[in-house]
């Protein structure tokens, strides 16, 4: 489930910032991205030194470490950074204002973040910061839930949450159609800058089983919830739950990774 409050993501700092309320569980219970991804995106750049943007609590940064990449990781959250550092070093600032002090990388990523980035200031600062040949990602999960699930999400933040961004129809049909205007846009905002080639999109999927409790604790982690009162919290997931039992205590999710992605141009 992307989180997609309008007009424009970035520019809803409340619920940018609002993921490291428990960065424990957020990391114990957001998913990991494909490992054919991570190593495409090795093989694809001139090196291994590797920007995470929009860090979190370190889950992709780890997986490029796994694989040899250096990390550093940029976050705005203070309380994700100090769980991120965990495993590699991690900065505190939006991308946006943060200063690379003349450093450059290999490659850019950016793991279900990217959205949370001024488009057209972050490209520039990619630009900055990435070498002749680096490589630019950006990338989401596409969480695809069974049917009866997700109306069941949209109805109950419906219910307890009537002005959140969630509140519509939205994810009553989540699908890789829904991601792609963010991937435009992403795209759109590397064109502007002049300093890439013209962006690929990549797409990966997969599927995962969840326990009842599994998907409660990471939809907890998710944007429409982390911004709830703990009273609108219990009844979304109470009602959630009430749906996975109905389908017998747990449920496979379908998933696609969607990926934005383009190479630096050497001028």
């Amino acid at each position: 489930m992307p989180t997609l409050p309008r007009p424009e993501p970035h520019q809803h700092r409340t619920m940018a910032e609002s993921f490291g309320v428990d960065p424990e569980r957020y990391d114990r219970a957001r998913p990991r991205y494909p490992d054919e991804l991570v190593t495409a995106l090795l093989e694809a750049s001139p090196g291994k030194e590797i920007l995470n943007v929009g860090c979190g609590t370190g889950i992709e940064g780890r997986q490029f470490r796994a694989h040899g990449a250096a990390v550093l990781g940029v976050e705005p959250d203070e309380r994700m950074a100090e769980f991120a550092r965990r495993g590699f070093p991690a900065e505190v600032a939006k991308f946006e204002d943060w200063d690379p002090a003349g450093r450059t990388f290999d490659a850019l990523v950016s793991g279900q973040a990217w959205h949370w980035v001024d488009p057209v200031a972050g490209a520039a600062k990619a630009a900055r910061v990435l070498r002749p040949g680096g490589r630019f990602a950006a990338f989401w999960h596409v969480f695809m839930p069974p049917a009866e699930i997700s109306h069941a999400l949209a109805d109950a933040l419906r219910r307890a949450m009537p002005d959140s961004p969630f509140s519509g129809n939205y994810l009553k049909s989540p699908g890789p159609d829904a991601y792609q205007p963010m991937l435009d846009k992403a795209a759109a905002g590397l064109a502007e800058t002049g300093a890439f080639a013209e962006a690929e999109n990549w797409r990966y999927d997969w599927t995962q089983d969840y326990s009842r409790d599994e998907w409660l604790d990471l939809l907890a982690t998710q944007g429409g919830v982390t911004v709830a009162t703990p009273e609108q919290r219990d009844q979304v997931l109470a009602e959630v739950a009430t749906a996975i039992d109905a389908r017998g205590g747990h449920l496979t999710t379908n998933y696609s990774t969607a990926v934005v992605t383009a190479v630096r141009l050497a001028s």
